[in-house]
């Protein structure tokens, strides 16, 4: 184990986020802020550069405050965006510039493991095995296991992915509803075929922004509660009513909904379908949702480094 705390920067899709940790709860600090690093990429290949300006910014703020609780260690990641971006070192070069470390691009099976080893972390292995679903802005990744992960992958779909590629009015019109449903099934339908021990019996846990999300809502979080919000269970009848709900809103009314963030409002439809989508295929009656997540199994990983 370090001997201090060490800090973890994960560069997502949609979202830039910061954990300074020890190690024990209450986290130093743990800060997410919407920069949507990705948009535009599925349909260009390319960065965008007001989004990458977006996000070095937030990188910026990230890189006082780990300067100022002095951590033994800083890793920094990218994901989805960057992994797909033909541009990516526009983004890396000045990130590692600001940050003092160099950014590594997770591929989808080791951004799911890493997940995977946040999500179970606080849970007993006995309860087991856990699919853990993270549903990000780009990519949906699905891992297996008890106490390690013993199989994962990566999906192309996610909350950012599916909103440009399908979903052109506000609110969504039924068909391109049922084009986001449609194309996760058949990603699912990949998944299990290339995992057949996905179709078997397991818990599922769902960790990430969209889920989060979904869980705040239906607790009616004015202010978001993080501790009221992790290993909450969510049903699946809940989960079919938010989507309902949030689906048939047109954007200035959604952003009402307490516990969902303005700045995730325009893309929660998409992540939704995917939650709910997952949720019918395995035919689970309910999602412990994970507040420990990708951040806390790289946190874990300097620790015993």
């Amino acid at each position: 184990m370090t001997g201090g705390p060490v800090a973890v920067v994960d560069c997502g899709t949609n979202t830039t986020r910061l954990l300074i940790t020890g190690g024990q709860e209450p986290a130093a600090v743990r800060r997410s802020e919407i920069t949507r690093l990705g948009r535009g990429v599925d349909a260009t290949g390319s960065l965008d550069p007001s989004a990458v300006e977006r996000t070095l910014e937030c990188l910026r703020e990230y890189r006082r405050a780990i300067d100022s609780h002095n951590p033994t260690a800083v890793k920094v990641i990218a994901t989805s965006a960057v992994r797909d971006a033909a541009n990516r070192s526009e983004f890396l070069q000045p990130a590692e510039a600001i940050l003092q470390a160099v950014p590594e691009v997770l591929s989808g099976r080791e951004e799911a493991e890493t997940a995977f080893r946040g999500a179970v972390s606080q849970l007993d292995p006995a309860e087991g095995p856990y699919l853990v679903v993270d549903i990000g802005g780009g990519s949906t990744e699905l891992s297996l296991g008890e106490r390690r992960c013993t199989d994962a992958l990566s999906l192309d779909i996610g909350s950012v992915r599916l909103t440009e590629k399908y979903i052109r009015h506000d609110p969504p019109l039924p068909e391109e509803l049922s084009a986001c449903l449609t194309v996760a099934e058949l990603h699912l339908d990949d998944a299990v075929r290339a995992i057949p021990a996905l179709g078997g019996p397991c818990r599922l846990v769902g960790v990430a922004g969209t889920i989060t999300t979904v869980a705040a809502v239906e607790l009616g979080l004015a202010t978001y509660d993080r501790d009221r919000v992790h290993h909450f269970r969510l049903s699946k009848d809940a989960a079919e009513d938010i989507f309902r709900t949030l689906a048939t809103e047109a954007l200035a009314d959604r952003v009402h909904n307490p516990g969902l963030h303005p700045g995730r409002a325009d893309v929660i439809v998409a992540g939704v379908c995917i939650l709910v989508r997952i949720m019918r295929y395995f035919d689970f009656a309910e999602c412990l949702v994970s507040e420990a997540d990708l951040l806390d199994g790289l946190a874990l990983s300097l620790l015993e480094a």
